[in-house]
């Protein structure tokens, strides 16, 4: 009789294995998502596999944690649904993904091969062309139709998700090539170049000048400053040029908020437009000066502008400019190696004002403008958020009128530490915003805001920010309704239609979910939201309050 050992069978590895396998070898240690039937073949693979999972309850929600997600590890974001209707609910959080610049990797399963092709099967879930729903949405669209495309598939969607500038991609694979065994050894490396967008020295050498010989530069720092990690060389820049700076929506903690140079971010302020459009020589850096950054497209500039963008189409889609076609970081690290051989007319100019001078009288006006509005309590209830949110940590701000104060007047204290849905401007984004940026660092309390329309969206997720125990605190400002839209709609036609809306207890609800919550009042905001934010564990504070928006200025333009 034979004493050997029988030798144990190889565990059977499925397309799923090789997805994970795939991800794993890329870098990938967290994914998100939600399981459907045509994708079970993935997640069965990733209970083999080291990956973290963070499940979510809704698909569109998903989206949003894995767009934060990206945003605060510059890195990019596996996001795991199903066929048809799963695939579709992600569309929303997508199209924030893509005005934002997050590197999400969306990878959704499709019906089986044989369903394929446009011909109507009847398979749940069928599409005539899934991918098709993508195209208009996302950077590229990936397709594996064999297990052995699979790798390749996946580290083709990981480059051009990673490559400048940074975007959402769509891949799907059909159910059957998940579930199929394969006998191809595991997936160890992969090997990917996202694309460098590096500045033409010739553009580099012609801005410097343009920049070095103008009295009077300023610069728009946008989205892109942030994405592309360039706030060292922003400032670097800023200083050598004595150049003021203003940050859009999307490029808040671009630019210290205090720095004698800063404009901040009162960009829908005509006191703003007005000192944009009366520099000599605007340097534009990760904006397509759209509606919001262009103070809804009233900004004309009368001296030379130059821009900075990543993204090809938005270079001068709006102003002519001298268009340098590169990542924000690469071209700033460059403007400041050329500039720092010249010497800035701005910097010497004899009898000129001070830039530091010019920034302090326009912040001044922009505040008696503010002060004459009577707005109190809005600026009170913004300030009790800054004092109770610690000085570096997250906050993710959802499409309600808080938010759209914060945009221009909330100091961020930090780099890379405000998300907000104002890219695409969907609803929802706040809560599960906060819950992937939560998991990308569970060592730091997060802030989400939202208001009580917004919520509603949400709701669902407070079972996974206690099924996680995430550290987020949930702001929601409750006014009965959609507090913006009751503003516009009165503003245009003297009443609100279908803005008013019946809530829950919020307080109730968040507790039987198993989340502690508290209704507060404006006096008592700060210690509530201090002591939720110092609480382990995920909490709500619920504020009634019915706020106004200061007035706009663009229609006096």
């Amino acid at each position: 009789m034979s004493t050997t050992e029988p030798v144990p069978e190889p565990a059977k590895r499925t397309g799923g294995d090789l997805v994970v396998e795939s991800l794993t070898a890329l870098g990938a240690d967290t994914v998100f998502g939600l399981p459907g039937q045509h994708a079970l073949g993935v997640f069965d693979a990733l209970r083999r596999s080291a990956l973290r999972y963070v499940g979510l309850r809704v698909e569109n929600n998903a989206g949003f944690a894995a767009d934060a997600y990206a945003r605060a590890t510059h890195g990019v974001a596996p996001l795991l649904v199903s066929t048809g209707p799963g695939a579709l609910m992600t569309l929303a959080a997508l199209q924030e993904a893509a005005a934002g610049s997050a590197a999400v990797l969306a990878l959704g399963s499709q019906v089986p091969l044989a369903g394929m092709g446009g011909g109507r099967h009847g398979y749940l879930h069928e599409l005539t062309d899934q991918s098709a729903s993508f195209r208009g949405v996302v950077k590229s669209v990936h397709t594996a139709r064999t297990a052995s495309q699979i790798p390749s598939a996946v580290a083709a969607a990981w480059e051009s998700a990673l490559s400048t500038p940074h975007g959402p991609v769509w891949l799907e694979i059909p159910q059957d090539v998940l579930l199929a065994e394969v006998d191809v050894p595991p997936v160890t490396e992969l090997h990917v170049a996202p694309r460098e967008l590096l500045p033409r020295p010739e553009l580099i050498a012609v801005a410097a000048t343009r920049l070095t010989e103008a009295r009077r530069p300023v610069i728009l720092a946008g989205g892109g400053v942030v994405r592309a990690g360039a706030e060292a060389e922003l400032l670097a820049l800023a200083e050598q040029l004595r150049a003021p700076v203003a940050t859009t929506f999307g490029g808040k903690g671009a630019f210290p908020w205090e720095h004698p140079l800063s404009l901040q971010s009162w960009l829908e302020d005509r006191h703003t437009t007005a000192f944009l459009e009366d520099a000599d020589t605007l340097l534009v850096v990760g904006s397509g000066l759209g509606e919001l950054s262009s103070n809804y497209h009233t900004f004309r500039p009368r001296g030379r502008v130059v821009q900075i963008e990543a993204d090809l189409g938005k270079l001068e889609s709006n102003h002519a400019a001298l268009g340098i076609h590169a990542d924000a970081r690469a071209a700033l690290a460059a403007l400041v190696t050329e500039v720092g051989e010249r010497e800035p007319a701005s910097a010497g100019s004899a009898g000129a004002p001070a830039p530091e001078a010019a920034v302090s009288a326009l912040l001044a006006r922009v505040a008696d403008r503010i002060a004459g509005q009577r707005l109190d309590l809005e600026q009170q209830l913004l300030a009790s958020v800054r004092e109770a949110l610690p000085d570096g940590a997250v906050s993710c701000w959802d499409m309600t009128i808080l938010a759209y104060w914060a945009w221009s007047a909330f100091d961020p204290r930090g780099t890379n530490v405000l998300h907000s849905a104002q890219g695409a401007g969907g609803l929802g984004y706040g809560f599960p915003a906060a819950l992937g940026v939560a998991a990308a660092d569970p060592a730091r309390p997060v802030l989400a805001v939202s208001g009580d329309g917004g919520a509603m969206y949400s709701l669902a997720e407070l079972a996974t920010a206690r099924q996680y125990d995430a550290p987020v605190t949930w702001l929601i400002v409750d006014d009965g309704g959609y507090g913006i839209l009751r503003e516009y709609m009165t503003d245009a036609f003297g009443a609100p239609t279908a803005t008013e809306l019946t809530r829950p207890d919020f307080v109730a609800l968040a507790e039987s979910f198993g989340v502690p919550a508290v209704r507060t009042s404006p006096e008592q905001l700060r210690t509530d939201l201090a002591a939720a934010l110092a609480a382990p564990g995920p909490s709500v504070v619920v504020l009634p309050a019915r706020l106004r928006m200061f007035a706009p200025t663009h229609r006096d333009a």
